[in-house]
């Protein structure tokens, strides 16, 4: 994956432990930013990739911000696709009961490189039955 730099901080995403799955990615800003409880906000990253076809980068919150402080994606996880160009913004909500200030450089969210596979749809008049046909939600059991 290839990726180009606009922030002056030169720190690239980067894999913290041996067996991290997520590489960290930190804000890049030129000046704070503070989320009050409830409020949302697109964090830039200065960040810009280029992602090979039949991959994405998943961006997903960091557990420590989202257990200590209620910082988590406002859309849960965020995907980025092969053919964007774009800098990376990461879409961050403070749920957490006190405001919360982002700075240049913080390590806000993490990525994760992922293959996929694009589904052919095939029209349908009837599906196959299974054991559990159209129990929802709670249907596999009580707990």
């Amino acid at each position: 994956m290839k990726i180009r730099m606009i922030s002056r901080s030169g720190i690239y995403p980067s894999y913290e432990t041996e067996g991290a799955a997520g590489m960290d990615i930190r804000a890049y800003m030129t000046a704070p930013v503070t989320l009050q409880p409830g409020e949302r906000a697109l964090i830039p990253t200065g960040l810009f990739m280029e992602i090979e076809p039949g991959f994405e980068v998943q961006l997903r919150a960091r557990s420590g911000l989202a257990v200590r402080h209620g910082i988590c994606l406002a859309n849960g996880i965020g995907t980025i696709d092969s053919d964007y160009r774009g800098e990376v913004k990461v879409a961050l909500i403070n749920l957490g009961q006190e405001p919360f200030t982002v700075h240049s450089g913080d390590r806000i969210a993490q990525m994760v490189a992922a293959a996929y596979v694009k589904a052919e749809i095939v029209h349908a008049d009837a599906l196959t039955d299974t054991g559990r046909g159209s129990g929802g939600f709670g249907s596999t059991g009580t707990e």
